[in-house]
């Protein structure tokens, strides 16, 4: 690393982030090593979504497999209301 100053740390001699902030000003963070972002603009290893979108995957609840065995039990617990609702009434 050539040295410009020889009074400033290495650090303040890494090369500069290449964003712009949302003010529009460029970003004062040292790059990370081998890149030309910040961490926090995208110089980081592992930024982005997962690989395979894990995220996407459904849980079940509201398979069409889950809402028919819903729809059994509601009707089921209908069908013992209305049964206990006829004995509550002829006792």
């Amino acid at each position: 690393m050539h040295r410009q100053n020889p009074h400033l740390s290495p650090m303040n001699q890494a090369p500069r982030c290449n964003a712009r902030t949302r003010r529009g000003t460029p970003c004062q963070s040292p790059a990370v090593k081998g890149r030309k972002r910040c961490r926090m603009h995208g110089g980081a290893d592992g930024i982005g979504a997962p690989c395979g979108n894990q995220n996407a995957f459904r849980h079940g609840r509201y398979t069409a497999n889950a809402m028919a065995r819903k729809r059994e039990v509601v009707a089921l617990l209908r069908a013992c209301r209305e049964q206990l609702g006829s004995m509550r009434g002829s006792g």
